[in-house]
């Protein structure tokens, strides 16, 4: 019988075999292999990910760790058939094993482009620089750093290769190294994907660890620097959450708990609309995906009173003729339960929901199946339930059957929809489909405290909906209450989840030399050489250059009035400014930047390539004719571009501050304009 390993402190391992878990084939019943952890030493795992996988991601910048998530994903594809033939042991279908194995992969590359949002530093700043003091000397700034500890991942069954990647791009882009946990009934799975990874030698030995079996005493030996994430049932996260270390030391508990989702039927619909089929569509769809094991699964359906029957009809014939069975089988759309032990867990849970509810459609007793054997793998049928008196009944607002098991609820007006979602008592997701945008506001606003995410669906966005139950690597991924409380991914804020935010207060000397940032009121530097004959390399964080200066013409006003035809009166009419607080026509902003760009440009062919954009401008006070005006350009910061080819030519992007003052010395204008750069 194969043994399914762990593989810690640079080694594949076993614990003893005396206590093993037998790990079964879900569609045949037949044993795959056993996993055991015990005997392996839980503290030495966790010290090994911080001194070899922590030491080295700590020295990658996040533009290289965005780069070893991207090649980590393309080796990955290389080895998509002998995943896809093993995830069909768990019972899932092609289209389930792609949005598993798949969609995983995609958060890699989700990931490694999310690079390009931070500096090509190790740390990074979060928000802007706060001024503390009144002359400008003394200021603020936020920073931040990876943890010196290590990720703890405790994943489900349900998707063992995308609960691993989309969890481990975060913190791996972040500095910190993960070990992570999976379900053991689906770790076999798991154990390949990691296999896969560590032969590719694409991560740091230690960045990632892998424990397929009990946790045994891992949290014991966590501290305030790790960071736990769970994904799966409430009653066991609140467990691990109460744990007296996490207590203790305060470590930071993210939990994605499996909550009742729902979906509503806007009153606005009609059987002859779009809408009505995108609906049915939709909840067909995470009624069947998965069998219905996915923590963002419809579990309520809430439909408008008089439209109960015919939506009770359109579901029926859906599901009627759903072929179930060996996922294996290309005929087959929907396969079976993760194992027997999952199959006796929902049909407990049903009976459950059948105090208040009555099965409507399927039943988890008899079911038929291609290509398997409905005794001996875990295959169930949809079920659908209806409960006609959803305010008074309890279980179904706080009962959870982890299948393919939904319960259909009328509502009467749209207020009492949003009271019925809310009786979930916090979820991860939450979908209305509706033509009317208004319905659609109400709802949005009326729901947004109790759920994570919520799914506005109608004809223009179903042309390209992701789907109520696909969580996107860019968006939050959690929820209140029930759901957890929690938040994964969601883009930046998901990095920042495993670093260590400090505020740095100092001078803007400082700072600029801190965070490699100019600041105002920073010293700077001059060598005589206009930075704009200066290469990529050359240049350095707050060399300024100070230009000549120019007056300011009516004819210079009108002229470029003429030229951008923007005859706004505060420029053009000099009748029309009583009231106003203008003394006389004042010069287009637009024009000083450009006479700004006029002083501080080099005109010569040189190593700037190209303006590249403008990020912000400020209009300080107003320039009138005979105004002299001059400007200090300031080297603010310098982005790293990376080559795309042989053919390429090394560059970056310069970050200028542009200061424009007048014969008073006193800011006109404020900007901060962009040029690419050739390296030298």
């Amino acid at each position: 019988m194969k043994l399914v390993q762990s593989y810690v402190c640079g080694s594949w391992q076993i614990g003893d075999l005396s206590s093993a878990q037998v790990l079964y084939n879900a569609v045949t019943g037949e044993p795959i292999g056993q996993a055991s952890t015990k005997g392996l030493d839980f503290k030495n795992i966790v010290e090994y990910a911080r001194k070899h996988g922590g030491t080295a991601l700590s020295k990658m910048t996040f533009h290289e760790r965005g780069l070893m998530l991207r090649a980590l994903a393309l080796h990955l594809r290389n080895h998509l058939p002998e995943l896809y033939k093993c995830s069909y042991q768990s019972g899932a279908t092609k289209a389930d094993s792609w949005i598993d194995i798949e969609g995983g992969i995609g958060n890699l590359f989700s990931y490694a482009s999310l690079r390009r949002q931070f500096p090509d530093e190790y740390f990074c700043t979060d928000g802007d620089a706060v001024p503390l003091g009144k002359q400008g000397f003394f200021m603020a700034q936020h920073i931040l750093v990876p943890k010196e500890g290590v990720a703890v991942h405790i994943n489900a069954f349900n998707f063992p290769v995308w609960g691993m990647l989309e969890k481990i791009a975060v913190n791996l882009l972040a500095g910190v190294p993960a070990i992570v946990k999976p379900a053991t009934v689906t770790s076999y799975l798991t154990e390949l994907a990691v296999k896969i990874i560590i032969d590719s030698k694409i991560l740091p030995e230690g960045a990632l660890q892998l424990i397929t079996g009990s946790a045994g005493d891992l949290l014991n030996h966590l501290s305030y620097q790790d960071v736990v994430t769970f994904t799966g049932s409430a009653q066991t996260g609140a467990m691990l959450k109460a744990h007296p270390r996490i207590l203790g030391e305060n470590i930071p508990f993210n939990m994605e708990a499996d909550s009742l989702n729902a979906i509503v039927l806007g009153n606005d619909v009609a059987p002859s609309d779009p809408e009505w089929d995108i609906f049915i569509k939709e909840v067909r769809r995470e009624l069947t995906i998965k069998a219905g094991q996915k923590c963002t699964a419809i579990r309520r359906i809430f439909i408008p009173h008089d439209k109960v029957n015919a939506v009770v009809e359109a579901l029926k014939a859906a599901l009627t003729g759903l072929v179930i069975g060996n996922p294996a089988n290309e005929k087959v759309r929907m396969g079976s339960l993760a194992g027997q032990d999952q199959k006796k867990e929902l049909k407990a849970q049903l009976s459950k929901l059948t105090a208040e509810s009555s099965i409507i459609f399927g039943s988890l007793d008899e079911v038929d199946v291609l290509d398997a054997d409905a005794e001996t793998g875990a295959f169930v049928s949809p079920v659908l339930l209806y409960n006609e008196n959803p305010f008074s009944s309890v279980l179904v607002h706080e009962v959870e059957a982890f299948g393919p098991v939904s319960t259909i609820m009328p509502y009467h007006h749209l207020d009492e929809a949003i009271h019925l979602t809310k009786l979930g008592k916090g979820s991860l997701v939450s979908t209305i489909v509706t033509a009317d945008d208004r319905l659609a506001r109400q709802f949005v606003l009326g729901a947004a405290t109790h759920h994570g995410r919520i799914l506005i669906l109608n004809r223009t966005s179903a042309k390209e909906s992701t789907g109520h139950g696909s969580p996107l690597p860019l968006l939050i991924h959690g929820g209140p209450g029930r759901a957890g409380g929690g938040e994964e991914m969601g883009g930046v804020r998901g990095v920042k989840h495993y670093m260590q935010r400090v505020a740095v207060q100092g001078s803007p000397t400082s700072l600029t030399r801190l965070i490699n940032q100019y600041q105002p009121n920073a010293e700077t530097i001059s060598d005589g050489k206009h930075p704009f004959r200066k290469y990529f390399d050359e240049l350095v964080i707050g060399e300024e250059w100070v230009t000549h200066k120019r007056t300011v013409t009516d004819a210079d006003i009108v002229n470029f009035a003429n030229v951008s035809w923007d005859h706004f009166y505060a420029h053009t009419d000099h009748t029309s400014l009583e009231g106003t607080i203008f003394e006389k026509p004042v010069a287009h902003g637009y024009f000083i930047l450009s006479a700004a760009a006029g002083l501080f440009v080099d005109p010569a062919k040189g190593p700037v390539l190209l303006n590249y954009g403008l990020e912000e401008c400020r209009f300080l006070k107003p320039v009138y004719a005979g105004t002299t005006i001059g400007v200090r350009l300031i080297c603010k910061q310098k982005i790293k571009q990376e080559t795309k080819s042989e053919e390429d030519i090394p560059k970056g992007i310069v970050k200028w501050y542009v200061e424009v003052l007048d014969q008073q010395n006193e800011l006109v204008a404020v900007a901060t304009i962009l040029t690419m750069v050739k390296m030298k």
